[in-house]
Formats: structure tokens, C-alpha cells, sequence
């Protein structure tokens, strides 16, 4: 409850900051507005359904993209884990892929696909995956040996010492992996919503900059860090603390 009182707090002290430089003409209305205009922006493009049909949009591709990023990128990281041959090869290609700016990949995309759902899926994909692929391999190679040890003692063998003990204990890293490719293919999402798309949040921050408004283009920002923050607050972070305390890492 503390925390939550901190963050409306600060958020509540940006906005009175924010409202104290616009009312004194800090900058000139049509580059920066004041919160009540971005609000009157946002109530607005509500209303029309632009923001809703906006989010659905954008939302329906980072599922689709992130999804298959998750399913591939943990088979290749198990399958990296259990080979040192792939670790030397697929596994150093996929530590230097990581660090590709995701939108470089949207040429590509293009002209693999065209101007299509399937290049901006493409990008949000390979946005994500490679950082799902060493997150995987590295949580799985650094369970600590005396883990797997006791496990053996106790009579795990095979599949059984993999699923039973492993696994759980790289699984906090795992969803560590996972959460930074969810923030990977939201990134890329917007960049390539931002250079082609007909509809999404990156179209609107596009039409917003077309026409010179500034209140829209900020509450479009706006939209997009709540969405992260509401991803990050109840997807993500239950299964955090979830596992800190499994760990006892928490209290309970």
C-alpha cells in the first residue's frame, strides 16, 4: 500500500510541475501543452475510439509476435543448454543477434513480407526472441551444482532431476529472460508501428506528428508507458514475488 501511495504521489508532483511550466509559458503551447489539454486530447480520441481500436491493435500483434518469440526462444535456449557445439555456434550467434537494434530488422522484414501485419509481427519476433534464447541458456548453466547434487542423492535422475530440479531453480532467471523480451517486442512494436502500420498506437503517434498536435502525440506516450507498467505490475511481477518467496528471497 506504501508503494502504491509513492507512485500516485510522484506521478501526481510530475503533473503539478508539468502545469506550473506550462502556466508560466516555458515553452511555447504547441511543443509542449498542458496536462489538461493532453487530457482533453486523450478524453477525446477515447471517445472516437481511436486510442481503444488503437490498443487493440497493437496489442493483438505484440501477442502474436511475443508469443511465438517465447515458444521458440525457450526451445532453442533448452536445446543450447544441453549442447556445448550449439553453445559455440547458435548460441554466440544469438548472444550478438541480442544486441541488434530490433528496428534494423525491419528492412528486412519488408522485403521478406511487404507492407504487411506479417513484417511488423516479424520485427516484435525477432526483437524478442534472442534475448528469450540466452536468458534461457544461462538461467538453465548456472544452476548452482549442489542443487543438482542433492537432487541426485535424493534419487533424481534423467527427465525427473531436469523437471524436478533444474528447471525451478532456472526458472527466476527464465522469467527474468522473459520479461526483458516482452520489453524488447513492445520497443519494436512501436518502431515499427512508428514507420508503417494503418492502424495501432504507433499510427497515432504518427497522425499526431502529421498534424502539428502535440496533445495527442504526449497522451499517446502516455497510453503506451501505462501499458507497460500494467503488463510489468500484473503479468510479471505476481510471478516475482511468487518466486522470491518460493525462494525465500521474500517473506511470505
Amino acid at each position: 500500500m506504501v508503494g502504491v501511495v509513492r507512485k500516485l504521489g510522484f506521478g501526481l508532483l510530475v503533473v503539478l510541475v508539468w502545469q506550473l511550466l506550462a502556466s508560466l509559458h516555458v515553452w511555447p503551447p504547441i511543443l509542449m501543452p498542458s496536462p489538461l489539454a493532453v487530457a482533453e486530447s486523450l478524453v477525446d480520441n477515447t471517445r472516437d475510439l481511436t486510442i481503444p481500436v488503437a490498443i487493440g491493435a497493437s496489442m493483438a500483434r505484440l501477442a502474436i509476435g511475443y508469443g511465438i518469440a517465447v515458444l521458440v526462444g525457450v526451445a532453442i535456449g533448452l536445446a543450447i543448454s544441453r549442447s556445448q557445439l550449439l553453445k559455440d555456434t547458435l548460441g554466440a550467434a544469438a548472444v550478438g543477434l541480442q544486441s541488434l537494434p530490433s528496428v534494423c530488422w525491419l528492412p528486412l522484414a519488408l522485403l521478406w513480407f511487404g507492407l504487411s501485419e506479417k513484417a511488423i509481427i516479424f520485427v516484435v519476433l525477432m526483437g524478442a526472441l534472442f534475448s528469450i534464447v540466452t536468458a534461457v541458456d544461462d538461467g538453465l548453466r548456472n544452476v548452482s551444482p549442489l542443487l543438482i547434487k542433492a537432487g541426485r542423492a535424493l534419487g533424481a535422475r534423467g527427465f525427473a532431476l531436469q523437471w524436478g530440479v533444474v528447471l525451478p531453480a532456472a526458472f527466476p532467471n527464465i522469467v527474468t529472460g522473459l520479461k526483458t523480451g516482452w520489453s524488447f517486442a513492445w520497443r519494436s512494436l512501436m518502431a515499427s508501428e512508428l514507420l508503417y502500420s494503418e492502424r495501432g498506437l504507433g499510427r497515432v503517434l504518427t497522425v499526431g506528428r502529421d498534424l502539428g498536435d502535440m496533445a495527442q502525440v504526449i497522451g499517446t506516450i502516455i497510453v503506451i508507458l501505462l501499458l507497460g507498467l500494467t503488463v510489468n505490475q500484473y503479468a510479471f511481477a505476481p510471478i516475482e514475488r511468487s518466486l522470491a518467496r518460493r525462494w525465500g528471497l521474500q517473506a511470505a
